[in-house]
């Protein structure tokens, strides 16, 4: 079932191209119909606002419903931190029948203070949303789009770490696991090259083929000589000074470009420095272009409706430099309910001290124990951040298992359980430090928990605009309804010709139900309205945005505005299936969004 909307304050990162699609909109002016009985507005209502001669209205002479160019703005008091948690049983199965009081939250070692708390069974409620658009399709209400999408699956490749052989298995479950994938379910291909891939679609056939195109692309080939360098080993000779690490690798050149030459000393520890330097630069490379395209894809789900999962497949890689990055992956998703789900590519694995036989190893014993602990230590640090990232957001990790189609079936699936836990820290600073988080459960009962490690304190306050923008593209594109607000949506359309259509969004607002602010004998409102369309497959068309100011004089309100006022939005779009959102959010930050799915034929 859809969580009920939060009354704190939540601060949410919402997709840039969202952002970006409402910052674009011109708003269109409110339908004089909509404003007053008359056919014609009162001299009172029209405003020049290109006269440089005309001065403010009295509080008299005040319009009392007018519309503008802007949006309401209200204060932020709090920062809301939201924690999503799984919890299993010894058996690996999700536990859902847990409460508030079930649970501890420490930030930094202080108890906190759970003043929200909620359960999701995301796979229960695309079942009964699957029923009720069944129940809708054999009713006698208007027709509605056939198959709405309800949830969207991301496939994102890890082709910069991944070798051939394992890109290649998992390129072949992944195929497998598009069968079971419901009619109302949208899948995407991406990759973290940007290369290939493919957006949104209901059609197996073209993400088979873009699965197909899949292949590596590493940032550099793999040198036999020195074949010990790994950018683990290179972060810790350059960034942490690490004389073991340097040891290492020093021993490994001298062997595969000196043969032991003892004259060679000083060449083989300049070569040292100039090898981990290049392996850091290079590895600094891939880690940012894998982030980047992290982020990229989670912002492309914010703009899509409906439950929202990424199934990312990797080999795993690190971030020495970059956790504030990680962490802002995670609250993004989080946030933005996108749970990310994680394969280790590499299945069930196994570190061959010294490299394989192909490689020639130390002659040294105590080195080559060396390099064994720092072959371990960096294939554990590449499945930290793999299960960060799939804990932080409530996802699962799959590793250390083989049978990747089995993999697939279940991150690809929607979660059993996930509950989120939010919490107001007290006296925050605004600083940027990094904030260790732990959850446990009360009593001894053998479960494990899944949830975020930390989150990082703001470097600056929250622009009040921005943040009110960001809560109403973050309501456009969900598919949460929320009624704090009498608001009801209605549409329709008609065709000029057969290949063009216009479709209205009527936004009807029962105005005496609103909480007004009493100012100079008026009562003071302002409402933004949104209304987004959205195609067949989930993506985003177009939106439009209005703002209605409302400065209400006591008789008009008790007597003159009959069961509201409507707003109307229209659209020139093509025949097809759509999903239509509606969001209204007044200055007080009360919200309310429905959707609504049409198909014109």
């Amino acid at each position: 079932m859809p969580r009920a909307r939060r009354n704190g304050t939540r601060v949410t990162v919402v997709s840039s191209f969202a952002l970006a699609a409402l910052a674009c909109l011109f708003l269109s002016p409110v339908d004089p119909a909509a404003q007053q009985s008359s056919s014609q507005p009162s001299p009172t209502q029209s405003t020049s606002a290109g006269s440089a001669s005309a001065s403010a209205p009295s509080p008299q002479n005040t319009p009392e419903m007018t519309s503008r160019d802007s949006v309401a703005t209200f204060q932020v008091n709090v920062r809301l931190v939201e924690v999503r948690v799984v919890v299993r049983d010894s058996k690996g199965k999700a536990v859902g029948n847990l409460h508030k009081e079930d649970f501890k939250l420490l930030d930094n070692g202080k108890p906190q203070v759970i003043t929200e708390f909620s359960v999701e069974q995301p796979g229960l409620r695309v079942e009964q949303e699957q029923k009720t658009s069944e129940a809708a399709a054999t009713s006698q209400s208007p027709p509605v789009a056939a198959n709405v999408p309800e949830r969207y699956v991301a496939y994102l490749f890890d082709d910069i770490h991944m070798s051939f052989p394992d890109l290649i298995r998992v390129s072949q479950a992944a195929d497998k696991n598009l069968d079971t994938l419901r009619p109302t379910d949208r899948a995407a291909i991406y990759t973290i090259s940007g290369q290939g891939g493919l957006e949104f679609t209901d059609d197996h056939a073209r993400l088979r083929d873009a699965l197909r195109r899949v292949t590596p692309h590493p940032m550099w080939g793999r040198k036999d000589c020195p074949s010990s360098l790994t950018y683990y080993l290179a972060d810790a000779i350059v960034n942490r000074d690490d004389p073991q690490a340097s040891q290492v690798v020093f021993q490994d050149i001298w062997n595969c470009r000196y043969r032991g030459d003892p004259y060679a000393t000083k060449a083989a520890q300049n070569d040292t420095k100039v090898e981990a330097r290049r392996a850091l630069a290079v590895g600094d490379a891939e880690t940012n272009l894998t982030l980047a395209s992290i982020t990229n894809v989670v912002r492309r789900m914010l703009a899509v409706p409906g439950q929202r999962t990424i199934l990312l497949a990797s080999s795993g890689f690190i971030t020495p430099t970059r956790e504030y990055d990680v962490y802002s992956i995670i609250d993004r998703a989080a946030n933005g309910n996108i749970v990310i789900n994680i394969l280790d590519a590499r299945g069930l694995y196994v570190v061959i001290a010294g490299g394989d036989a192909s490689q020639e190893g130390f002659s040294d014993p105590q080195i080559a124990g060396l390099a064994a602990q720092y072959q371990l230590a960096s294939a554990s640090a590449d499945a930290d951040v793999l299960a960060n990232l799939s804990y932080g957001t409530g996802g699962y990790f799959f590793h250390n298992n083989n049978d990747l189609d089995a993999g697939f079936t279940r991150l690809a699936s929607a979660p059993e359980y996930c509950y989120v836990l939010a919490f107001s820290p007290q006296n925050l600073k605004v600083d940027g430090h990094f904030h260790q988080l732990k959850v446990t459960v009360n009593g001894s009962h053998g479960y494990s928990i899944q949830a975020r490690k930390g989150y990082f304190a703001p470097k600056q306050l929250s622009d009040p605009d921005k943040v009110t923008k960001e809560e109403i593209a973050d309501a456009l594109f969900s598919q949460e309804e929320m009624r704090d607000l009498p608001v009801d949506l209605h549409t329709q359309f008609f065709k000029p010709t057969d290949e063009q259509a216009k479709l209205t969004v009527l936004a009807h607002i029962d105005v005496r139900q609103l909480h007004f602010r009493k100012a100079e004998g008026r009562n003071n409102d302002n409402l933004t309205i949104v209304s987004g369309i959205f195609d067949a497959n989930g993506n985003f068309v177009t939106a439009n945005e209005k703002v209605l100011q409302m400065r209400l004089k006591d008789e008009t309100l008790a007597n003159n505005l009959g069961s509201g006022v409507s707003l109307k939005s229209d659209f020139d779009l093509k025949p097809g299936s759509y999903l239509v959102r509606l969001v209204v959010r007044d200055e007080h930050g009360q919200m309310a969004a429905e959707s609504g799915a049409v198909r014109i034929p």
